[in-house]
């Protein structure tokens, strides 16, 4: 368990004594023996070893737990997206699996973790120079903290989901171990890369698509990406989302999804806007503030978005330099991390900031619009753009070898991501040539869905008990 000690990005002290080369630099060779010593003290067997400790929470507790602080009327919306099946679960409870892998073994080395690292969270994106690449693209819970526990959140993802979709249980492993495979092949290359050459790397879909051997999902990721080329704000998410029936463009109203703050709370709400605004402004650099001003603030609304954020304060504002040159930016609340009572507190006191921190480490390329801000009863905030280029991965209908596919990618994407922040060649050490490490972590993934699976069935009985309450949405 982690005590806290924020000694990012090298990993935490240890009394072995690395030799140095010119100028007293580190040797890499070193580097590598280091993280193969730190077996000793944890060995990589033990990582496969899920057994819930006696002094356990309740799951339902945790849910109750993180939904303070929530809109009141749209947590019914959170619980009822969670319930719908165990994969919808562990998509929302990051904090009850940062609780749990708080008591795993860790290595000791330390890295920008994403903290709720799944398979959903990962995804492909438009960069500033208009590539589509594929990245994290969810980092609401960046933190300092162990590597181990972004890869056993996103291995066990895998089994979950294989589940969810019928697989049997040994397609199930091969994804798991297709992902950790993944990893500690790449993180290997990225410990004899220079710095500077981890730091350009990035993931093309482009490059992508040469991996996908299966015919028909080579062809739907292929016309998914020109679609999401194509796709353009003012021809497609201005019709979408805004109504121009009014005096002036106009947010569509869809509740309890998207919708305007009350009329008797409007002035305070366009007080603090206005506010928040000019905070979020001041945490761009200079020439993005250039680009920023050419917009102004049309209207801005609540949006509900995906599991873990439902009940959150997140929106959406309508800004427009012209009139047809709209601007989408979605604003996020960010609370504290779900990691921060296990692997220490952030440095930052705005976790907005924190996020966008996380975000430009972790991430080969980061929105241009991005930025952080402090609104209304101190609740902190980031700011994106909404849907540039966005594609999700339609984890739904992955067949066995379409999963495995995707956890090998997904594999890649986390060891460069860890690789930017961490020191690859003793997270390499630590991991081997050999796959003692992949069948250790396929055995914790294989019985933390086994736990996933219990603790939605717990949230099910306190639904039932009258325990949670519940809004399904329709079709």
């Amino acid at each position: 368990m982690s005590d806290g000690r924020k000694s990012f990005p090298h990993g935490e002290q240890s009394d072995i004594k690395t030799s140095r080369g010119l100028n007293n630099l580190p040797v890499r060779s070193e580097l590598r023996a280091r993280g193969k010593s730190l077996r000793d003290q944890c060995p990589r067997e033990s990582h496969a070893l899920w057994k819930p400790p006696h002094h356990r929470h309740d799951p339902v507790h945790h849910l109750e737990e993180s939904s303070k602080d929530r809109i009141a009327h749209l947590i019914p919306i959170r619980y009822g997206r969670m319930i719908q099946s165990p994969f919808s679960f562990y998509r929302g409870t990051a904090l009850n699996m940062a609780a749990d892998l708080a008591v795993t073994p860790v290595s000791g080395l330390r890295v920008q973790a994403c903290g709720d690292c799944h398979l959903c969270n990962v995804g492909g994106f438009a960069t500033p120079e208009r590539r589509i690449i594929a990245d994290i693209n969810d980092l609401d819970e960046t933190l300092p903290a162990p590597w181990e526990w972004d890869l056993k959140r996103l291995a066990a993802s895998f089994v979950v989901a294989s589940r969810f979709n019928g697989h049997c249980e040994e397609a199930a492993r091969d994804a798991a171990l297709a992902c950790v495979r993944s990893y500690r092949e790449r993180i290997l290359e990225y410990s004899k890369l220079s710095v500077l050459d981890v730091w350009y790397s990035s993931i093309d879909l482009e490059k992508l698509l040469l991996t996908i051997k299966d015919e028909e999902s080579h062809k739907r990721l292929e016309k998914r990406l020109a679609k999401a080329r194509q796709r353009k704000v003012v021809d497609d998410d201005f019709p979408e989302l805004v109504t121009t029936a009014g005096m002036k463009p106009t947010i569509k109203e869809n509740p309890p999804l998207i919708f305007h703050p009350r009329e008797q709370d409007k002035h305070s709400f366009e007080q603090t806007l206005a506010q928040s605004f000019a905070a979020y402004r001041e945490s761009l650099s200079e020439d993005r503030r250039l680009l920023l001003d050419r917009y102004q603030v049309i209207d801005a609304a609540v949006k509900v978005v995906g599991v873990g954020s439902v009940g959150t304060v997140c929106g959406i504002l309508l800004l427009m330099a012209s009139d047809h040159d709209p601007l989408f930016l979605q604003v996020k609340q960010a609370r504290e991390s779900v990691l921060e009572p296990y692997a220490g507190k952030s440095e930052y006191s705005n976790h907005g900031q924190r996020v966008v921190v996380g975000q430009r480490i972790m991430q080969s390329a980061s929105d241009l619009f991005l930025g952080w801000t402090q609104g209304y009863l101190g609740r902190n905030f980031y700011v994106r753009q909404l849907r540039d280029m966005k594609i999700k991965p339609l984890v739904e209908i992955f067949s066995p070898s379409v999963m495995s596919v995707y956890a090998a990618t997904c594999g890649w994407i986390l060891a460069r991501a860890h690789a930017r922040s961490g020191e690859p060649a003793m997270i390499s050490g630590y991991l081997g040539k050999s796959d003692v490490f992949d069948e250790a972590i396929a055995d914790f993934s294989a019985s933390y869905a086994d736990q996933c699976e219990q603790d939605h069935d717990t949230m099910v009985q306190a639904v039932r008990a009258g325990r949670l309450e519940v809004f399904v949405e329709s079709e």
